[in-house]
């Protein structure tokens, strides 16, 4: 049984269609293949032989990508937590607000300022807490607000006990549009209990948060603030919900949070001239994360 060797000529990669393509057009050229004389049937050979690598080579790298993915999960899990209050006459006890996660010592929490109530009902002792723990076990913690960045739409919260695992917060200026991201959260809260759930995207835009509106018709006090001290915010193609909002968005290989999902203070503002609100995901640039922790 004769072996053959394929002498393709210089191509940067065997990873890319551009570079399997550009194989195929040297093989159509006439390749070397050692051990065979070049006829019709060796050459169809060849191109078959080299389709199959490729085939091999891209769901070899899939898998990869889609382990590294898994396993980053595994790392940034037991980070994000449940924000809510507890009530112990109210039934059910537990009042899920939102999502957040550990940073820092592991003793504080990251989340959005929207998500932390304004008033608790202290007459009936009801205070604000974090929930931690997997399925119907989930444990409550009490927290207390630290720092409230309100124009970033950020809180700062503070935990007592043994503490989480902290998330490594990323440079937000390092991100670009086309980077995959991910992110994990409770998108329905805690109907069916603690159950994070993770959502892949892409950072689709890096835009304004609020859009110049069209007559003053479409303005009031908050868009008038914005429009004051305009930033950026990350614009998504992965699908979120309002449970969504204080998750972590974080580099799929490295688990490096770059941004924090925002599903109700950005979408007022960039959405406030449509009638009829869209899907779009939205996320606030960990480096004001920074910022607040240094508070």
């Amino acid at each position: 049984m004769c072996s053959f060797v394929v002498q393709a000529g210089r191509c940067n990669s065997t990873y890319h269609a551009s570079q399997w393509r550009c194989y195929i057009k040297h093989v159509r050229k006439g390749i070397k293949v050692v051990g065979f004389p070049f006829d019709g049937r060796t050459k169809k050979i060849a191109i078959e032989f080299i389709r199959t690598s490729f085939l091999i080579l891209c769901c070899h790298f899939g898998n990869v990508f889609a382990g590294d993915l898994s396993q980053t999960i595994e790392i940034v899990r037991p980070s994000v937590v449940a924000v809510g209050t507890i009530l112990h006459t109210r039934a059910p006890p537990a009042n899920f607000l939102g999502t957040g996660f550990a940073v820092g010592d592991g003793l504080h929490i990251i989340t959005n300022a929207h998500v932390v109530p304004q008033n608790l009902n202290t007459e009936k002792k009801e205070s604000l807490a974090i929930f931690i723990g997997r399925g119907t076990s989930a444990k409550a913690r009490p927290a207390t607000i630290v720092a409230v960045d309100v124009e970033h739409d950020l809180a700062l919260l503070k935990i007592s006990g043994e503490p989480l695992p902290a998330l490594v917060i990323g440079d937000s200026d390092t991100a670009k549009e086309g980077e995959a991201v991910a992110f994990t959260g409770f998108p329905i809260g805690m109907v069916l209990g603690l159950y994070p759930v993770t959502h892949q995207a892409i950072i689709s835009a890096i835009t304004p948060i609020v859009i110049p509106a069209l007559s003053t018709k479409q303005l009031d006090i908050k868009i008038i603030k914005r429009l004051r001290t305009p930033y950026l915010v990350f614009q998504l193609d992965g699908t979120a919900y309002p449970g969504n909002s204080g998750s972590p968005l974080f580099d799929p290989k490295t688990g490096k949070v770059i941004g924090i999902l925002n599903m109700v203070f950005v979408k007022d503002t960039k959405e406030n001239v449509l009638a009829h609100p869209s899907g779009i995901s939205y996320a606030i640039p960990s480096n004001y994360i920074h910022a607040i922790m240094k508070q």
